[in-house]
């Protein structure tokens, strides 16, 4: 799952994810219809969300079996103590049977066992894991772990459609970490061993990796222009820039919103100071906040108070 939990990061995240979007080519997103009602109301911690994973059937109606089928799975797990395991497995079976015709979606569905089933050993296992003092020697050693697992409950083919990105990350954090700790190398020989591994990256694994910089870099630009005299225009350049047109052109988007948002709450707070002090009236304070914001947006507010 891909959401955020904290209101600080959330323009970063929604830049990120923006930015992921453009750089792949895909047009940027629709903005969500009003009208649509609550977008994920199984668990509070993620009202207003949508659910990751893009699942797709190929041309013979067979399901597609990649990372965004285990990326689904996980945004719903997220969900894991605000509601037991069973009311989450029916919640993803619904939106399988949702997006998906009933062949695939009963793939999809086996799949989803084994998916259960391979985490919760996966989590035993690693509780029996022996403790090392040695952080490359205990990666390994999980890595071996939940990859011989795996064998267990999915096919070869499986593996490596749901796990394969995955692995390839670990693949690379485990290569660093070696190079890291190899105690015969001099510093330039280290980098040059980093850099080599740097250019192995296939391109959307090194777009990945790069874009919470990118944008925590452009983030900080932003406010020093900002502090600095810099206007809208200037602001859409730099951003036009550092990513693309549209993208400058969403994030500027994203940044008026902001400003309304941040005024809708200056003004809430005035009109329930000038309610009184002290103990105020609940019909007031309700009426006063619904003029201001709508039924969804009012679960926001409670990080103002």
């Amino acid at each position: 799952m891909r959401t955020t939990t904290t209101l600080i990061t959330a323009g970063a995240l929604a830049a990120l994810a923006l930015y992921w979007s453009l750089a792949r080519g895909e047009p940027p997103a629709p903005p969500l219809p009003k009208q649509d009602p609550d977008l994920f109301a199984f668990v509070r911690s993620m009202e207003g969300t949508r659910p990751d994973g893009n699942v797709t059937v190929a041309t013979d109606d067979a399901l597609v079996i990649d990372a965004e089928l285990g990326h689904l799975f996980d945004y719903y797990l997220a969900g894991l103590g605000e509601k037991p395991l069973a009311a989450i497995r029916s919640q993803i079976e619904l939106e399988l049977d949702r997006r998906l015709a009933p062949a695939p979606a009963r793939q999809a569905k086996r799949l989803l066992g084994a998916y259960l089933a391979y985490k919760q050993a996966l989590a035993g296992i690693e509780q029996k894991l022996p403790p090392s003092a040695d952080a490359l020697q205990a990666a390994r050693a999980r890595l071996q772990a939940k990859r011989t697992l795996r064998a267990t409950y999915f096919t070869a083919q499986e593996s490596a459609g749901l796990f394969g990105p995955e692995d390839a990350r670990d693949d690379d954090t485990v290569a660093r970490m070696t190079v890291l700790a190899d105690a015969t190398l001099d510093e330039a020989q280290r980098q040059r061993k980093l850099a080599a591994l740097d250019a192995a990256l296939p391109p959307a694994q090194r777009l990945a990796r790069d874009a919470p910089q990118q944008v925590s870099a452009l983030d900080a630009a932003v406010r020093d222009l900002r502090a600095h005299g810099g206007g809208d225009n200037e602001v859409y350049r730099l951003r036009a820039a550092t990513f693309s047109p549209e993208a400058a052109a969403r994030l500027g988007e994203l940044d008026r919103e902001e400003t309304q948002w941040q005024q809708r709450i200056t003004a809430w707070r005035a009109q329930k100071a000038a309610l009184g002090v002290g103990v105020q009236d609940p019909v007031q304070v309700q009426r006063v906040t619904d003029t201001l914001f709508s039924p969804d947006e009012q679960r926001r507010l409670g990080a103002y108070e």
